[in-house]
C-alpha cells in the first residue's frame, strides 16, 4: 500500500461519501457482520410491528442496525483522529446489499492489510 495514498476504500450513500483506511474498511466489514449475525438470531422472535436497535463498537467504528424483523438500516460512526471524522446511514433499500458486499468483500481475501 502506498503510505501516501492512506485510503483503500470510499463508502457512501445518498448525499454522502467517505473514505476509508484498511483498518477502517476491516472494522466496517467485521462490525456490519456482527450486527446482521445478532439481527438473524433474534428476528423470529420479534413480532411484525416490534422494531429492535443492535449497536456494535469496535476498531474506532460505531456501528447500528434498526429495524424490524423484515427491514432494516445501518448508520455508523467513525469516530474523529486527527484529521477526521465521519457519519454516514444506509436506507433499509441499501442496508441488506450493502452486507452482502461486505461479506463477499471479506470472504473473497482481498482486504487490504
Amino acid at each position: 500500500m502506498d503510505p501516501a495514498k492512506p485510503f483503500v476504500a470510499m463508502v457512501g450513500g445518498e448525499g454522502w461519501a467517505c473514505e476509508l483506511r484498511a483498518a477502517e474498511l476491516r472494522a466496517l466489514c467485521q462490525g456490519v457482520a456482527v450486527v446482521v449475525c445478532q439481527h438473524s438470531a433474534v428476528a423470529g422472535q420479534l413480532m411484525a410491528e416490534e422494531s429492535i436497535t443492535i449497536n456494535h463498537e469496535s476498531g474506532g467504528l460505531w456501528l447500528e442496525l434498526q429495524g424490524t424483523a423484515t427491514s432494516w438500516s445501518l448508520r455508523f460512526l467513525l469516530e474523529p483522529d486527527t484529521d477526521r471524522g465521519c457519519e454516514g446511514v444506509w436506507s433499509a433499500q441499501a442496508s441488506p446489499q450493502l452486507a452482502m458486499a461486505l461479506q463477499k468483500l471479506e470472504c473473497s481475501g482481498t482486504l487490504p492489510v
